[in-house]
């Protein structure tokens, strides 16, 4: 079976990572503060064009738990919502 991290639907993309951001905010493993030019955080952080901040940690230094924490939690609030329209149409 092969996996991959196309996103479906690609107008989703940026909700998806608002989503990401702020899950790991709530979980304290990352700050997030919105860029007006819209650079997603996570590269520009490795590359060193964003300054870390107290109490943040930049994707590339997520251990795999702390990482997949955050991607279970997307996935259950996903399916909750998905739960959520599906039984309005039941």
């Amino acid at each position: 079976m092969s996996r991959s991290n196309k996103v479906a639907v690609p107008l989703s993309k940026a909700a998806l990572q608002q989503m990401k951001y702020e899950i790991a905010e709530e979980f304290g493993l990352y700050s997030y503060h919105s860029h007006s030019n819209g650079d997603d955080t996570e590269f520009a952080g490795e590359l060193g064009s964003v300054p870390q901040t107290t109490g943040s940690v930049y994707w590339s230094q997520l251990s795999t738990r702390q990482a997949g924490s955050v991607g279970g939690e997307m996935t259950k609030r996903l399916v909750a919502q998905a739960e959520s329209v599906l039984n309005g149409y039941i």
